[in-house]
């Protein structure tokens, strides 16, 4: 797949007019963003994602566009589990709903920003070391007994904003410039006594950005688990993240029925970590290891088993997590409970 240096351009140019179009048409003016506002801008950025892909299948072949879909649908699937995060942040430092859509879409650009480095970074060291596959495979799968353990369903925003601790950015920070914990409108800094202080504003701008860096180490070699093309890494990070302003205030109190959420998303790392080891094998340069030769016998997973794998496990997620909350409504409404 050879993207010309004119659509990186092109694609770069798009995702900053996108940024600079929801900062002047939504999030300039502070509101908390309605129901039916937030789902027509998640349909919106869906659909472009969506056109997107089907341009890219048209142009570089069906089997590019399918490891572009698979990787959305994935990168997607992640942010949404992310969400719960960027609650539990926006709960500790009490950030008024009104002004959440700029600390949320200022986070965005600052994730945007690292996850590119993450990518470039991540090209060069496939491209020149093909061993990182099993570093990646065997990460992604410590991820996914990690997050298969982790409960959300029972966890209280606010209870987990109380016990969690400020980040090592929002640390140095405090420690270089002086802050306040009085919300001055929407401002970053604001003047008190002649002396310039930073505003609980930026340091939870601050404090979301950083955090996605923990994201994007698992995210980054989950996409690179289903295509190496960094064009394709790129857009489908971008589509997922720009999107996820609106999906934060549509989604709302859903994340607390998708009990089931982060057990699907294991599954999905794991199968894409094991996907990359067995990748790993079949292209195996490592000595100790079969003597430096291919492992015959490891197979190749074809991209469309990739995308049945995860479409499918979402779907099982979603439907048994809605299952199970409607039962406990059921059994919660019962006389005597």
């Amino acid at each position: 797949m050879s993207v010309p240096l004119w659509v990186w351009g092109a694609t770069v140019a798009l995702v900053i007019a996108m940024v600079l179009f929801d900062f002047f048409s939504h999030v300039r003016t502070p509101h908390e963003p309605t129901f039916k506002e937030s789902v027509r801008w998640s349909v919106f950025y869906i659909a472009l994602a969506i056109v997107f892909g089907i341009g890219l299948a048209l142009v570089w072949g069906g089997g590019h566009g399918t490891e572009y879909f698979a990787g959305y649908i994935t990168e997607k699937s992640l942010s949404v589990d992310n969400l719960f995060v960027f609650l539990i942040i926006m709960t500790k430092f009490k950030v008024p709903r009104m002004y959440q859509q700029k600390v949320l879409l200022v986070g965005v650009v600052i994730a945007l920003v690292l996850r590119t480095v993450f990518i470039l970074a991540g090209a060069a060291a496939i491209e020149r070391y093909s061993w990182v596959f099993y570093i990646f495979g065997a990460f992604l799968i410590y991820t996914a007994l990690k997050l298969a353990f982790e409960k959300h369903d029972d966890e209280d925003p606010e209870a987990a904003a109380a016990e969690r601790k400020d980040g090592f950015a929002v640390r140095m920070m405090k420690k270089v410039v002086p802050t306040t914990d009085v919300y001055h409108g929407d401002r970053l800094t604001t003047v008190i006594d002649g002396k310039r202080f930073m505003t609980p504003m930026l340091v939870v701008m601050v404090a979301i950005g950083s955090t996605d860096v923990l994201f994007a180490l698992d995210s980054i070699p989950a996409i690179y688990g289903l295509t190496k093309e960094p064009f394709i890494v790129f857009t489908t990070n971008a589509f997922a993240l720009l999107g996820l302003r609106q999906l934060y205030f549509l989604l709302g109190g859903l994340l607390e029925r998708l009990v089931y959420l982060a057990q699907g998303l294991s599954v999905i790392l794991g199968f894409i970590g094991v996907k990359l080891v067995l990748e790993a094998l079949h292209t195996n340069e490592l000595s100790f290891i079969n003597g430096g030769e291919h492992v015959a016998w490891a197979p190749e997973i074809p991209i469309w088993l990739s995308l049945t794998v995860i479409i499918g496990t979402l779907a099982v997620a979603t439907v048994a997590s809605l299952a199970k909350t409607r039962k406990d409504a059921r059994i919660a409404a019962q006389p005597g409970e």
